[in-house]
């Protein structure tokens, strides 16, 4: 029996469906493979072999489809970006009158059915270099269009919350990263609580004052606070004289804390080598190795040092106040201000911290709580309506460091101090009421 000419047509079609399904089930198994070894094994600690590995392919089948870990992370990130913006338009296009608070909980449902996916969304992105910081941001700028384009078709009385969309799901983002990495259960149950602090922001659309990021003047800083650029470090004269052993290796250390700051600002942290630090520091490997065991440690001492000097900058400021709004305003000037003063450690601890590693990604989740202490004054206030849950804490704080991330990444001029009023006001908002809250910083700023 002869085969005919539309059979044998019909035959190479399935074969080629065939082959293109198959290597679309090759190319998701490579993808997922990488999302379980980075989830695993961080970003640097995963290689194509550990990729090919997970999904069971022949090394040569990897670049058949990628150019090198890089291209195969850059994708993974996409695929899931993708997924998740889907669903956001989904829960936007069924809820348009709380366009945010739907996307919100589209986010939250999406962690819960595929943690894996959003931990590397959320926490893995952070930790691969500028390309995926871009492609993070990327998307949450996708998602922020999606929630501010049906905004904009809400009534003038129509109650939005005064807040940035993009500060909120990246503020959403970092706080999601954090239970997550620790495998807390439950994170969809959070929806209520995180709802409820959206909802805290709420004000009729036509006096929105706070939802696009723009910066004003803060005015002067704080009288006494020390909020001016850290003095770098001056080289060692010829000869060293009446120096002490230690205090020469007092001066190495930090100068080589200073260039790891500078070449993080410069190149990042998985481009910048030991020899690229020695070379800036103008000290040798021995010095180097003498006062850190390898770039990491250097990288979380520095990292360390930038906690603690914006934690005294603002906390000295704090306790300056008369009354707690007042001292939400000091302190904020202060954080605000020593950033804007010193774009490195803005850049190393809002930037660069996710590369660092585990340790420094701690480091910045622990600081989240310690951040927190200076709200929780403002459950002594007496308004007229239902205080906070415990959550909004941590998501206050998580959306003021989205603020400084947004603005050390802009490179040219970041203007972090002329956030300081989009940061007050997501401090005082849910316990004050949106529109005292908005009053009290427009009079702040009227008497700078």
């Amino acid at each position: 029996m002869v085969e005919s000419t539309k059979d044998r047509t019909r035959g190479g079609d399935h074969g080629e469906l065939l082959a293109r399904g198959r290597k679309s089930t090759q190319r998701q198994r490579m993808l997922a493979g990488m999302v379980t070894s980075a989830n695993r094994d961080g970003y640097t600690g995963a290689n194509v072999s550990k990729i090919i590995a997970e999904a069971g392919v022949s090394r040569p089948t990897f670049y058949d489809y990628f150019e090198d870990k890089d291209d195969c992370f850059l994708a993974a990130l996409h695929d899931i970006q993708q997924r998740l913006l889907g669903d956001v338009r989904d829960a936007v296009a069924a809820q348009p009158e709380h366009a945010l608070q739907a996307s919100l909980a589209a986010i939250l449902s999406f962690a819960s059915r595929e943690p894996a996916q959003a931990l590397f969304l959320c926490s893995q992105a952070m930790a691969a270099g500028p390309s995926a910081l871009d492609l993070r941001d990327q998307g949450i700028a996708e998602i922020t269009q999606v929630i501010e384009v049906t905004q904009a078709l809400a009534p003038a009385d129509a109650q939005i919350p005064d807040i940035s969309p993009r500060v909120a799901i990246g503020g959403l983002y970092r706080l999601l990263a954090t239970r997550l990495r620790r495998g807390e259960p439950g994170v969809k149950r959070a929806l209520e609580d995180l709802t409820a602090w959206l909802c805290s922001y709420e004000r009729p659309a036509r006096e929105l004052r706070w939802r696009t990021l723009k910066a004003t003047d803060p005015g002067p800083p704080p009288a006494g606070s020390a909020v001016g650029p850290v003095p770098a470090p001056s080289p060692l004269a010829p000869g060293r004289p009446g120096l002490s052993k230690e205090e020469v290796a007092a001066n190495h250390r930090a100068r080589i804390l200073h260039a790891a700051a500078q070449l993080a600002e410069k190149k990042g942290y998985n481009a910048t080598t030991i020899a690229d630090i020695t070379r800036l520091a103008g000290v040798d490997g021995r010095a180097f190795y003498a006062a850190f065991a390898d770039k990491q440690e250097a990288f979380m001492a520095v990292h360390e040092l930038g906690v603690q000097q914006v934690m005294n900058a603002t906390a000295g400021a704090f306790f300056r106040g008369a009354s707690w709004p007042e001292r939400i305003w000091e302190a904020g000037r202060a954080f605000s201000g020593f950033l804007q003063s010193n774009p490195m450690i803005a850049h190393v601890g809002f930037v660069e911290a996710y590369a660092v590693g585990p340790a420094a990604v701690q480091r910045v989740e622990d600081s989240h709580v310690t951040f927190t202490i200076f709200l929780q004054e403002g459950y002594q206030q007496k308004p007229r309506r239902t205080p906070p849950p415990r959550i909004a804490l941590e998501a206050i704080i998580t959306s003021i460091f989205e603020i400084v991330y947004l603005e050390a990444r802009r490179g040219h001029k970041p203007q972090v101090s002329g956030m300081l009023g989009h940061m007050v006001f997501l401090a005082l908002a849910p316990f004050l009421g949106a529109g005292p809250a908005s009053a009290f910083i427009e009079g702040k700023l009227a008497d700078r």
